[in-house]
């Protein structure tokens, strides 16, 4: 990962969701790269090591998955949240429940955002697009200088 690069840390367990979450985040020029932890155990593992293939930083931004094998989105961000390592890295929860329950569950929790997945193609790569040019160009995240525009 280059210097200029951003780290997202994307905890998905369907695969067409991952490629397209990819797709999005990793278009050219954003300076974006995205890894992925296929269920929760795999996350808080990358997570509590404090570091990972991408190198020795933490990401800048998780993108999570309320519905998640093993360990649920749920319990990822409690842990994330309760780690003075990880508390200020951005969640995003990225998901198909459009709950009330899941929402103010998540909110209590700690998430910075709630998404819900659009079943359309056109409005899934739509609300991608505002993810990345919110959280990756507009707002400061902790562990960098600014936005990466």
């Amino acid at each position: 990962m280059s210097v200029a690069s951003v780290w997202v840390l994307l905890v998905d367990d369907n695969p067409g969701d991952v490629e397209l979450v990819q797709s999005v985040l990793e278009e050219r020029g954003t300076g974006v790269l995205v890894s992925v932890a296929q269920d929760g155990d795999e996350a808080l593992a990358r997570l509590c090591s404090g570091t990972s293939i991408e190198g020795t930083q933490l990401p800048r931004l998780i993108v999570l998955d309320w519905n998640l094998p093993r360990t649920s989105g749920r319990e990822v961000l409690a842990r994330v949240r309760a780690d003075p390592r990880t508390r200020r890295i951005p969640v995003v929860v990225l998901t198909t429940s459009c709950s009330d329950r899941d929402v103010e569950l998540a909110y209590d929790l700690g998430a910075s955002c709630y998404l819900v997945k659009p079943m359309r193609l056109a409005e899934f790569r739509a609300v991608l697009g505002l993810l990345r040019e919110f959280w990756l160009r507009v707002a400061v995240l902790p562990g960098g200088t600014g936005p990466t525009s």
